[in-house]
């Protein structure tokens, strides 16, 4: 894909990564300064490494943004050496999603107005990049032929209740023949059902896991922002205004932590989708293309096992360095204890992580809930432990 501008009727592509989030479910191995994202959970590549690999078969590398904060800058810019290191930006302060997507917006508004942005989490795993490739271009397509806001569905295979939903109405013939592929409008957005509602809406067809990433002009998502976050625009025009000069690092720091605290679906998407299928604009495209966004550590167990979902329950998953491996009668578990031997007797469905400082030990199915040890720890004082 050229990123020339708009010549000959191509629009500029900006990923825009989203990078500083402090993965408390994969702690102790996630700590604010070494985050999941910048670490190597299946394989040598790390997350953000992994993000960046398949983002170049569809973007130049000089044209790709990073969001993160201060305590992973650093690492992030020795990570990527490819990437411009004047587009990997720290927030001054965590705000979630909306004001880090706003950011992007305004800052490319300013030069660009027709540029794509494309707004992908740093920390997700893909298994066809080639398919992944097909969908993003098709995305960038239908996102730069009018006001229209792409979102990116996975198929819901399983009532999962830690995911957002995307329900999905008719199809658009007219979208379709811009993308190329399949594509619904949004009727609207569910965040985090509870598991009988999750089954209603897997066995209906009519609705797709909310990826996290969407695709938008630059002129397309400020004016939404605008719109629907009116008390955050003046907020980003200071910002994008000293951008490029010797004034930005101080108005960044003092501006931005003014913004609310507040997810783009929340901000944008739901108000936006609000208004009807025909008037909200929003499209979605299939995200077929094998995704986890690896949650914590049984979807890391699920992702490393490789197997068929009825045979994950029988599968132990040890790190690969953990060698002699020893299991007897047990079964379904996850084990990281980096160059130790291990032996497993007579046990199930347990996480069991170790780290020079800490060990966790819970189960398969109680893995959602170590955020809590990573609050209960900065309750008590153990700073050194988050």
């Amino acid at each position: 894909m050229s990123n020339a501008g708009n010549a000959g009727g191509v629009p500029r592509f900006a990923p825009v990564i989203l990078a500083g989030g402090s993965g408390t479910r994969f702690w102790p191995r996630s700590r604010r300064s070494k985050a999941k994202q910048v670490l190597a959970l299946d394989g040598e590549r790390t997350m953000i490494q992994q993000t960046v690999d398949r983002l170049l078969g569809v973007a130049n590398a000089g044209d790709i943004w990073v969001i993160t904060n201060e305590l992973l800058h650093d690492e992030i810019e020795r990570q990527l050496p490819d990437l411009k290191p004047t587009k990997i930006l720290s927030e001054p302060a965590a705000r979630n999603t909306a004001p880090a997507c706003a950011l992007a917006a305004f800052l490319l508004e300013k030069t660009d107005p027709d540029a794509v942005i494309g707004i992908f989490p740093s920390d997700h795993v893909v298994g066809s990049t080639e398919r992944f490739a097909e969908v993003v271009r098709a995305g960038v397509k239908l996102a730069a032929s009018g006001e229209k806001i792409v979102v990116l569905g996975v198929p819901a295979t399983k009532a999962e209740t830690g995911y957002g939903y995307i329900e999905r109405g008719v199809e658009s013939e007219e979208a379709a023949a811009v993308a190329g592929m399949e594509v619904r409008r949004v009727k609207r957005f569910t965040e985090k059902p509870h598991k009988a509602l999750a089954e209603a809406f897997v066995a209906s067809g009519n609705y797709a896991w909310n990826s996290g990433m969407f695709l938008w002009s630059a002129r397309t998502l400020a004016g939404a922002i605008r719109e629907h976050s009116p008390a955050m625009a003046p907020l980003m025009e200071k910002i994008a205004a000293a951008y490029g000069t010797p004034e930005f690092e101080k108005v960044f720091a003092e501006v931005y932590p003014q913004c609310e605290n507040i997810s783009i679906d929340y901000a944008v998407l739901e108000p936006r989708s609000a208004k009807g299928e025909e008037a909200s604009g929003i499209y979605c495209l299939p995200a077929d293309f094998c995704w986890n966004d690896l949650g914590c550590w049984s979807a890391l167990h699920e992702h490393v096992g490789n197997c068929a979902p009825e045979d994950l329950a029988k599968k132990n998953v040890f790190d690969k360095t953990n060698q002699p491996c020893v299991d007897i009668d047990s079964k379904g578990n996850y084990v990281y204890a980096p160059g130790k031997a291990v032996a497993l007797v007579g046990v199930s469905d347990l996480v069991v992580v170790e780290t020079d400082d800490a060990l966790l030990i819970t189960t398969r199915e109680r893995s959602q809930d170590v955020g809590k040890v990573v609050a209960e720890l900065k309750q008590a004082g153990h700073e050194n432990l988050v």
